[in-house]
């Protein structure tokens, strides 16, 4: 790490030089809900009045400037006080409507300025301070076998938090680097910093709410107790989709598609709970995506229906893994999809769920079952399914084969990117995989919903 950067001046400046533990070594992407988890709190606080909003430092690397997060500086600065942003000239922000607000500075970085190595985020308002401060490591710090092949791969040493004090030190720091762009600038920085902290906030600022919202932006929230009425209401979405038909035949036919679903896993010694967890996991790479309601809540049912097919399978496709298997159980399991989407075709408010269940197995590159269907010509769900169901399959033992750590069966999944999986889903199941790895998250093993049967059975 540079010794002029703005992480290693924090450093010098430091006690002993210790840093919060909070630092360490950082994948982009957790980076990206880090930054955004505070972003959101400050256009999702109530300030009370202007004096209450907070002066926002930000650098953002050389041409790593997004126009959406232009976009979403607009709507920040409406209830900040000041943002400054530090990018080079060319990053495209000079010429967005951000830059023309009142509140909002540009300094323009040189090329050679190890600013520009940098992506600062530093937050001070009268009732609280964060940041999170990140530098990138350069091409000598990455091992010989770890350098990023895609962008949410490259690491940040950097590090996140509430500390005032920490955060006040890195906002002169900032401030003084900002200077030879723009003095009056930096003075006029100095008194805001000051006239902020000099400001005593009547207004209790609650800041738990923000490490819950990272949280919540990568993980489902599987806590959560299910209870009657909130099961009641996902089946009578599902039935009202035929209403011709009587409400409660239909739900004892799902109950009944559920309660089959169960038997799967429970003929299944090496992968008793492959249903709830591949839900689970399912209903996760939904929320980061940002799926609409009622497509996660069809993405939850299909992942607990996603074995159905093999209902009727010979004991040896749960016992061997899929390459030893005999013509016979072979034909049963490439074939999977195919089985359970003729068994939920049977129930006509299911179509959506069959639709779901029966394509899991196409492939991105076309080269799939059972329609061939190629690229986004595949269901958003249906892709998920696919890839969870293949991710989870890996992480169990089966016969003979071990079962794979989290980091060597997403490196399985990585070798069909393109070929049989979405590149972008690989990329989501990634930082899901990585934020568990570093503690940030555990990995879900149930959805946030269950229907009553698959309780009632689980509990005897």
């Amino acid at each position: 790490m540079l010794s002029e950067s703005t992480l290693n001046q924090l450093k010098a400046a430091l006690p002993q030089g210790q840093l919060p533990s909070s630092y360490g070594v950082y994948f982009k992407n957790t980076l990206v809900a880090l930054c955004h988890a505070l972003e959101d709190h400050i256009l999702q606080t109530d300030h009370g009045s202007s004096d209450q909003y907070p002066l926002v430092l930000v650098t953002f690397q050389r041409g790593k400037w997004y126009l959406q997060e232009a976009d979403r500086y607009f709507d920040l600065a409406q209830c900040s006080r000041h943002v400054v942003v530090g990018a080079v000239s060319d990053s495209g922000f000079e010429s967005h409507k951000t830059s023309k607000l009142n509140n909002v500075s540009l300094v323009n970085l040189e090329n050679d300025d190890t600013l520009v190595e940098e992506w600062n985020l530093v937050i001070i308002a009268p009732g609280y301070a964060s940041m999170v401060l990140c530098h990138e490591l350069s091409s000598e710090e990455y091992q010989a076998d770890s350098q990023p092949k895609v962008d949410s791969e490259r690491k940040f040493y950097g590090l996140w938090t509430f500390d005032r004090s920490l955060v006040e030190k890195t906002a002169n720091i900032l401030i003084e680097r900002m200077r030879p762009y723009n003095q009056e600038l930096a003075d006029r920085l100095n008194q805001q910093q000051a006239e902020v902290s000099a400001t005593v906030s009547n207004i209790p600022i609650d800041l738990t709410g923000v490490v819950s919202r990272i949280v919540n932006y990568l993980q489902t929230s599987q806590q959560q107790l299910v209870t009657v009425n909130r099961q009641t209401r996902e089946l009578v979405d599902l039935e009202s989709q035929a209403r011709r038909l009587n409400r409660n035949l239909a739900a004892s036919k799902l109950q009944a598609f559920l309660r089959m679903a169960q038997k799967v896993d429970e003929r299944d010694r090496y992968n008793p709970a492959a249903s709830i967890q591949v839900a689970a996991l399912s209903e996760t790479l939904g929320q980061l995506l940002d799926l609409p309601t009622l497509k996660l809540r069809r993405l939850r049912l299909a992942g607990l229906l996603y074995r159905i097919g093999l209902a009727e399978a010979p004991s040896e496709v749960f016992e061997q893994p899929p390459e030893q298997l005999n013509d016979s159980s072979f034909s049963f399991w490439s074939n999977r999809s195919s089985l359970g989407g003729r068994l939920l075709e049977t129930m006509p408010e299911l179509k959506a769920i069959k639709e779901i269940v029966c394509h899991q197995l196409e492939h991105w590159d076309g080269s799939g079952q059972p329609n061939g269907l190629k690229g986004e010509e595949i269901e958003i769900e249906s892709r998920i399914l696919g890839l969870v169901g293949y991710f989870q399959e890996l992480t169990q033992p089966r016969g003979d084969r071990s079962p794979l750590g989290l980091g060597d069966a997403l490196e399985k999944c990585e070798n069909y990117r393109g070929t049989w999986f979405d590149p972008s889903l690989l990329d989501s199941l990634a930082n899901v995989i990585r934020l568990t790895q570093m503690g940030l998250m555990s990995l879900p093993d149930r959805p946030s919903q269950l229907p009553p049967v698959w309780l009632e059975e689980a509990t005897k």
